[in-house]
């Protein structure tokens, strides 16, 4: 008997693929790519271009045998006479071992033969290497992967549907390799010498450096270490923009203010503006010629200063772009509060200031911690502001960058560093869940709760009035001066209105050949904006697939994907950059300095956003929709793309419009990254202040924010609106 009709073709298939790919494509990278063609004639007489055979006959690389070994036990599998259930185990053990050996191939030899020293003590010296794999090994990758997911249906795993075991090799292998193992990789590199030997005493001599630890600045003898003005500036951060989260979250929901929506406005601004734009708008107004100074010494003649540059304008820079997140955060907490545990309070005899510090505000407490949370993570991981702004005071995250790109080129300490502000992260991570996640703040139940939030006590409103709209009002005066200052010749000495910077950034000429794009930035924006749409569309549906799986289907090991999905975005943008370098700068993948791996930052670092919002959106759709579809002969893809995607809407809009503005506002994960072939919008601005070039920086800033504008509505014209009913469209007289 032969398996399923459709299952045994697919089985055939990818084995014929995988055998055809190791025949007829080179099984290594190309550096100029397969699109020259010149790989044709070599593919049997070169190394650079031989396939996987050519490799084994030809050019003695031996350790590819086992490899294609299993492709053809796996192709005679799928063509021998034998029961699904056999066929499906025989494909799982055949595919199995195919994947272990190319694995196995693949990260044990390299660049210089074996690539650790008990390999060479096993099998002796190995007269031959090998580089990153190319279209050959990468089809013969994927089609081993195919056929275990075949193999797993046959077997019964996953209701037997081949598209469900598919779906979830391919999630999971996607994210152990563009996730798990970076970050694994950047954990052994610290404990490395530059030779590749392990050394893990030499972990604490690169992080026993007084550079990194020193306190001399209590003393008054110089700086800090740089941990510590991270741990410092982190928790000054996380308290502060919590504080002004909450204070706006208060007058938004238990307070008559009138211009709500203004402050709902302002929570949007900051999400869609390159991180590093607000430290460009208090250097306009308090830099050394800054708006603020300039009157200072006109009116009063006090000299200028550079106070902002250093720890005050560091912090003044992340509190105004990380408190919408914590507000954002906050909102939906002090919504849930239950109206009538503060009505109870009060017919106890407890006053609103009582009922607010002991029965509402303790409910908050999990939204608060949250916020403190993201606003901790955000701080520590941030570079912009500080590269901008931070003068003499440095931080982990700029120390990563110089020890990457600077002079010493030490990749061992900036993996060392990058361990630490990882450590940082955890710690505050499991802090909070230890101080919040042992007790109940439960106060939403499946009864109605018909009563009215309690207003505000008159202290506590004015107290979130004097912190909340003061700060308002002088985040709105930043902007302005935001685009103003792209309007000058030059801000603090001549203040001329000019479309020069716009003009030197964005200048077309039309010449007798054609449009000549000859502005300093369209190189940088048309990168910035090719590679944001590629990986905008791939991080919702990678993320939206996971959550699909992980929300619809039950297999061991759901909780451990969970946790692996999550974790490219707990952990600092600086460290998935270095990490991302460090694994993908040598063979077996080879891709640093391409697109393909700037695409795949961005996917990996941004789907967990798809992942929370489509399993929220997800659990609130009922499971009997996907069993109406299954009774009506529907299969799992059907299912997906015709019931449960159209019901997901809200979520595909906010992980396409994340994943967008994310990728093109995006500066600590992809300034390792980017190359002068492939520069991104942020990278160029960045160093355009660095050169003290604050109008052209200013102006390409403003031309990214209407971008992001205009992609968020037209990403919500292409999904549309989610309909839940028949609605008729009401007209004059009650005809549709």
């Amino acid at each position: 008997m032969s398996g399923p009709p459709v299952i045994a073709r697919a089985a055939l298939a990818w084995s014929a693929v995988a055998l055809l790919a190791a025949v007829l494509l080179p099984w290594y990278g190309l550096e100029e790519g397969l699109g020259s063609g010149g790989w044709i004639a070599g593919l049997w007489s070169t190394e650079e271009a031989g396939s996987g055979l050519a490799q084994v006959m030809a050019h003695g690389r031996w350790w590819l045998t086992p490899v294609l070994a299993a492709l053809v036990l796996c192709f005679l599998v799928s063509i021998a006479p034998m029961t699904p259930g056999r066929r499906g185990t025989a494909l799982v053990l055949a595919s199995g071992a195919g994947l272990v050996l190319f694995a196995a191939q693949a990260f044990g030899v390299g660049l210089r033969g074996w690539n650790g020293a008990w390999l060479t003590a096993l099998f002796g010296e190995l007269d031959g290497r090998q580089f990153g794999i190319g279209a050959g090994g990468t089809l013969v990758l994927i089609a081993l992967l195919s056929l275990l997911s075949i193999g797993l249906a046959l077997r019964g795993a996953f209701g037997g549907d081949a598209f469900v075991a598919g779906a979830m090799t391919a999630v999971t292998a996607s994210i152990l390799l563009f996730t798990a193992w970076p970050i694994l990789h950047i954990l052994a590199q610290a404990f490395q010498d530059q030779d590749g030997a392990l050394k893990p005493l030499l972990m604490v001599e690169r992080l026993a450096e007084s550079k990194i630890w020193s306190l001399r600045c209590l003393a008054g003898g110089g700086a800090c270490g740089v941990a510590w003005n991270t741990l410092f500036l982190a928790l000054c951060c996380g308290i502060g923009s919590t504080a002004l989260g909450l204070s706006f979250a208060l007058i938004v929901t238990r307070t008559s203010f009138r211009f709500k929506r203004m402050l709902r406005v302002l929570t949007v601004l900051p999400i869609i503006t390159p991180p590093f734009v607000i430290g460009l708008a208090l250097i306009l107004v308090f830099g050394r010629s800054g708006l603020v100074n300039q009157l200072l010494d006109w009116g009063l003649g006090v000299p200028p200063t550079r106070w902002i540059y250093g720890f005050p304008g560091v912090l003044l820079a992340q509190l105004f772009a990380f408190t919408p997140v914590a507000f954002l955060v906050l909102i939906g907490v002090v919504e849930g509060v239950s109206p009538t545990l503060e009505e109870a309070s009060q017919t106890l005899r407890a006053d609103r200031w009582a009922t607010f510090t002991t029965v509402s505000l303790p409910l908050m407490v999990p939204g608060l911690a949250n916020a403190f949370l993201v606003g901790f993570i955000e701080s520590i991981a941030d570079f912009g502001n500080p590269i901008v702004l931070g003068g003499s005071f440095g931080v982990l995250s700029t120390e990563i960058y110089f020890a990457v790109v600077g002079a010493q080129l030490d990749y061992g300490r900036a993996a060392a560093l990058a361990l630490l502000l990882l450590a940082m992260a955890l710690g505050a991570f499991f802090l909070q869940r230890r101080l919040v996640g042992g007790r109940s703040y439960a106060t939403i139940s499946g009864k109605g709760d018909a009563g009215l939030p309690t207003p505000l006590p008159a202290a506590a409103r004015r107290i979130a009035k004097w912190v909340a709209l003061p700060w308002a009002a002088f985040t709105l005066l930043l902007y302005g001066f935001t685009f103003v200052g792209g309007l000058v010749k030059v801000w603090g000495r001549d203040y001329t209105p000019t479309f020069a910077h716009y003009v030197k950034a964005f200048a077309i000429e039309r010449t007798p050949d054609g449009v000549i794009w000859s502005g300093a930035a369209w190189n940088s924006f048309w990168t910035t904006v090719k590679l944001a749409a590629i990986a905008a569309p791939l991080t919702a549906a990678l993320g939206l697939l996971a959550a699909w799986l992980l929300v619809r289907q039950r297999f061991a090991g759901r909780g451990a994907l969970e946790f692996v999905t999550m974790l490219s975005f707990a952990v600092p943008g600086t460290v998935i950059g270095v990490a991302y370098v460090f694994a993908f700068n040598v063979p077996p993948l080879e891709i640093t300095g391409s697109a393909l791996i700037i695409v795949l930052c961005f996917v990996f670092r941004n789907m967990a956003v798809g992942l929370r919002a489509g399993m929220a959106a997800m659990s609130q759709i009922d499971r009997s929709l996907d069993e109406a579809s299954a009774t009506l002969r529907g299969r799992a893809p059907q299912t997906l793309f015709y019931v449960v995607l159209p019901l997901l809407r809200p979520a595909v809009v906010g992980a396409l419009v994340y994943g967008f503005v994310r990728a093109v506002t995006t500066v600590s994960a992809v300034v390792f990254l980017v190359t002068a072939e492939y520069d991104l919008a942020t990278t160029y601005i960045i160093l355009r202040v660095i050169n003290g070039d604050y109008g052209l920086a200013i102006a390409y800033s403003c031309a990214l924010i209407v971008l992001m504008l205009a992609a968020i509505l037209l990403i919500q014209f292409l999904v549309g609106d989610r309909r839940l009913g028949r609605r008729a469209l009401q007209t004059q007289g009650g005809r549709a």
